[in-house]
């Protein structure tokens, strides 16, 4: 199973506050460990969203909205993509983290991915192969960039 781990947006973080040399240094050592258990897939960090925009669909219209976006609490800083067996698995490895946002309250989110065969049958075989063939050498090629 993959999870998508969400690192939830504080006031800090968006207003570009980028995080000390302590915090780098606990953090790359939490990646470490989780490459070495084989769970490490993807890890990112993201702008504020004063450097981002939104799009709103409604109907065949299309609406552009700048950022920044007020609701920090509803933005995301950062994520990871995990490799996990179980929920369960994917929640101590959050337990585990060092606080993304010291002297700060923090939130992280984990979401479980779909794979191609939660499609069922309504997605052809062929096409559940395809994508299971580029999401793994996507992957490959992201785990070798580290």
């Amino acid at each position: 199973m993959r999870f998508m781990i969400l690192v939830k947006a504080t006031k800090s973080s968006e207003a570009g506050a980028l995080p000390r040399e302590e915090l780098l240094a606990k953090m790359g050592k939490f990646n470490e460990d989780l490459i070495k258990a084989g769970v490490l897939l993807v890890a990112e960090g993201l702008q504020a969203s004063s450097k981002g925009a939104r799009v709103k669909f409604a109907g065949d219209k299309r609406t552009v909205i700048d950022g920044p976006f007020a609701e920090t609490k509803e933005l995301v800083a950062g994520f990871w993509l995990w490799k996990c067996a179980s929920l369960q698995e994917a929640i101590e490895w959050v337990k585990r983290c060092p606080n993304p946002m010291p002297g700060e309250e923090a939130e992280i989110e984990i979401r479980q991915v779909f794979e191609p065969e939660d499609f069922g049958p309504a997605v052809r075989s062929k096409l559940r192969e395809e994508v299971a063939e580029n999401f793994a050498r996507e992957t490959r090629a992201q785990v070798e960039k580290r």
